[in-house]
């Protein structure tokens, strides 16, 4: 397949081919004239380096993974530290959520005199809003000392 060919059926550009290939994500044979051709399977790796972006890899870590020709060389460790990333950070943004969504429906006249709220402001400030914050609802006290 050629570069447009390989384009096309991905719809990734042509630049970005050719990017992958210097970086040694992906291989290419030259034809005459120079004109590039990928192996059929360079739509697996390109599947595969599409799924590592997902999941938070950087290209230099999907590399490290990657044969020329051939099965992926999982860094199983690697993937359960990225996986770990992950829970975190969903922990963190669904703690802000909850804490949103106290603000949005809190009770108090002034959201100052609520304690939930002047905990979450506290938190913030001093940085230490945390992936594992205790859930916010309104009627609900946190849990966590410092939140």
């Amino acid at each position: 397949m050629d570069i447009a060919e390989v384009a096309r059926r991905t719809g990734l550009p042509s630049s970005t081919l050719r990017y992958y290939e210097n970086k040694g994500l992906i291989t290419a044979s030259r034809a005459a004239g120079g004109r590039r051709h990928f192996a059929a399977d360079v739509l697996d790796q390109l599947s595969l380096i599409a799924l590592g972006q997902a999941g938070g890899l950087s290209l230099d870590e999907i590399r490290s993974m990657l044969s020329p020709h051939g099965a992926p060389n999982v860094d199983r460790a690697l993937l359960l530290s990225k996986a770990e990333e992950i829970d975190a950070t969903i922990k963190r943004l669904r703690a802000m959520s909850d804490g949103l969504r106290h603000a949005a429906a809190c009770p108090a006249d002034n959201h100052l005199q609520c304690p939930t709220f002047q905990r979450l402001l506290k938190a913030a400030a001093t940085g230490r809003l945390k992936p594992d914050a205790a859930r916010l609802t309104p009627g609900k006290r946190s849990t966590r000392a410092d939140v």
